[in-house]
């Protein structure tokens, strides 16, 4: 395998996990990061779909004993039931939107510029929901209804636009719609397994003749690396949330789309 692709996929890999649960668009990352390194053809693409896996196995991993719970609950018990059906509530929206808008959507604002736009955006609205000061009414995802996990799901679907963040989306989505700030990440981190699996799965099919066995070790890195990266991030991540709030994320949106933007109108980097 050619060394300098070998490291674009270790850092790729690192951006995806550490940003994929942050409310900074791992998507957004995604895109600046790999037009830097100049891996942004098709098959960069789908790598960058494929490596999400890792961070929804950080995920799995994390939780295991909770998933494991719910599987073994899933025929008998009422609580596993209503979690399953609250994430496949929460999953429709987006996924609907995604297969009607995607091609339009990738084709159009999978660039640096709309990537910026969306990040200043989403920062200003972190900034709001933020001093909103709205007491929550759920402090636990076990006594959110299938109503509650529509709603975060079509806050999810905000996320199909570059930079906006899936992570952002439902957790500030979440704030809104009652559920504490730690419920609300919490649901976050349950709700990408489905969300990222099936995006996952979706575009390695579209995309399955751009592949061959010799990107085996190249996604691997990628997938491993998230792996490790967003495993770290999510145990930071819970213990940030109970006693901080999400404005440091917003500012740095805001700092990090205004400088996307000044640099590509000065010319300083062509993205």
């Amino acid at each position: 395998m050619d060394a300098t692709l070998a490291l674009k996929a270790f850092i790729l890999g690192v951006v995806e996990g550490l940003t994929e649960f942050l409310p900074v668009s791992s998507t957004g990352h995604l895109i600046i990061v790999s037009s830097l390194l100049d891996f942004h053809d098709e098959k960069g693409k789908v790598f960058e779909l494929v490596i999400q896996t890792g961070a929804m196995l950080a995920v799995c991993w994390e939780f295991r004993a909770r998933f494991a719970g719910v599987l073994r609950g899933l025929a008998t018990e009422a609580a596993a039931q209503r979690f399953v059906l609250n994430l496949m509530a929460a999953f429709i929206p987006a996924a609907v939107l995604g297969l009607a808008l995607g091609g339009f959507i990738k084709g159009h604002l999978f660039h640096a510029v709309p990537v910026a736009i969306a990040l200043i955006l989403g920062g200003i609205v972190i900034l709001w929901a933020e001093g909103r000061n709205q007491p929550a009414r759920i402090d636990n995802v076990d006594v959110m209804t299938w109503k509650d996990a529509l709603k975060i799901g079509f806050a999810q679907a905000f996320a199909l636009f570059p930079g906006v963040s899936r992570a952002g989306a439902t957790i500030i989505g979440g704030m809104l719609f009652g559920l504490s700030r730690r419920a609300a990440t919490e649901f976050s981190f349950f709700l990408a397994v489905p969300t990222l699996v099936a995006a996952g799965l979706y575009d390695l099919y579209k995309n399955r003749a751009l592949l061959s066995v010799d990107d085996l070790g190249l996604f691997g890195i990628g997938t491993v690396t998230a792996f490790v990266s967003a495993f770290v991030c999510i145990r930071w991540l819970m213990r940030y949330v109970a006693s901080h709030d999400f404005r440091p994320f917003a500012w740095y949106r805001i700092v990090f789309g205004l400088f996307i933007l000044l640099s590509a109108w000065t010319g300083w980097i062509r993205w």
